[in-house]
């Protein structure tokens, strides 16, 4: 079962990662130009994430996928970060009041 701290610290963990493979990233974009900047502008947008999060504490699975969902929003650099934060508002709205989750 996952709840509020696990969440926030996994959540924080992912942006690291791509903080971390970033350069990776950005050498997958080759379509339609190879404009080298989805892994940086996905970091950029993780990291204002993770920033928030990690302000938050130990917290309930609501607010740490509010916070996830509010932080992406306006973190959001380019347009695979826009991408990255709607994915996330998806996973925000279907934990919407629930207090833990798992992979169901």
């Amino acid at each position: 079962m996952l709840k509020g701290k696990l969440f926030r610290d996994s959540l924080i963990s992912a942006g690291i990662s791509i903080e971390n493979n970033r350069r990776r990233v950005d050498e997958l974009n080759v379509y339609p130009v190879p404009d080298g900047d989805t892994g940086t502008n996905m970091s950029l947008t993780a990291t204002a994430m993770a920033t928030e999060l990690l302000k938050k504490g130990d917290t309930t699975l609501t607010k740490a996928a509010d916070t996830m969902s509010f932080a992406t929003l306006r973190g959001a650099r380019g347009n695979s970060g826009v991408i990255l934060s709607q994915f996330f508002r998806g996973i925000s709205k279907s934990l919407k009041g629930k207090t833990e989750c798992n992979a169901e």
